[in-house]
Order: C-alpha cells, then structure tokens, then sequence
C-alpha cells in the first residue's frame, strides 16, 4: 500500500521552527511600513495559518496577524458595506433561493417580494426580523 506524501503546504510547516525565539530569528515582527515588508510577513501568516500550532507558534500567527491588519487599515483603501438589499440578495443566492422563496419566509404575497428585491419597496421591521431569524444574521447586516 502506497503512503501518501505530505503536500507542499504541510511540509512547509514541519519545517518551520516550532519555539516563538527561533520563529522570530527567522523572521522578526516589526511594524510594517513598505510592501515588501508587508509581502513577507502575509508570507509567513500563509505559512502558519490553517495548520496544527503549538502554543508559541500561534502567539508568533497573532502577532503577525495584528502587524498585518494595521497596515492593511492604514494603507487599503476603505471598502463602502454592501447595502442592506445587497446583503438580503446575497444571503438568498447563497442559500440557492429565489423571490418566490422570499415571499414564504416573510409571508407576503410574490409580487410584494420581487417589489423587494428590485428596490421598489422596502424591509418592514417584522421582515428584518424574520430574515435574521432563518439567515442567522444580525439586523444590522439588513438595515444599511
């Protein structure tokens, strides 16, 4: 019987350190201030990331990954939010759903669905309700 061989990814990781000081000999966190700075340190999240870490490993991920989000925040350029009609049509496609299932879950008539998702007619608040409660999401996602 063939033994399979470890894929890239998970070689890669048995041949990172394993102790937080010799993870930081290999790549020391310092705040990111260039794009290479910042390639390299996403390059060492990648490395680390999804995989099984001990404890001083992923103390070195979260530290990385903080350095990371702050550069991201301070040079990216902010995204606008998805609008709550947006997020209501997401969560639909998602789930494989159409206006006719939209018209169930509020329990409303079709016409007044598809009024909905064409931006004729808005969300009451008992809608907004409903949806949280067979999406799982928070109102917020539904009022913007």
């Amino acid at each position: 019987m063939k033994t399979r061989k470890p894929t890239f990814e998970r070689r890669a990781i048995e041949r990172l350190p394993t102790t937080f000081d010799d993870l930081i000999q290999l790549h020391a966190p310092r705040p990111i201030h260039d794009e290479v700075g910042y390639k390299n340190t996403v390059e060492m999240v990648d490395a680390l990331a999804g995989h099984r870490l001990n404890k001083d490993q992923e103390d070195y991920l979260l530290l990385l990954s903080a350095l990371v989000e702050r550069y991201e925040a301070d040079t990216l350029p902010k995204r606008s939010r998805a609008s709550g009609l947006d997020m209501l049509r997401y969560l639909l496609d998602e789930n494989e759903l159409r206006g006719d299932d939209l018209a169930k879950i509020l329990g409303v008539d079709r016409s007044v669905a598809y009024r909905i998702l064409k931006a004729e007619r808005g969300l009451t608040t008992e809608h907004i309700k409903l949806l949280c409660e067979r999406f799982g999401v928070p109102a917020d996602l539904l009022i913007r």
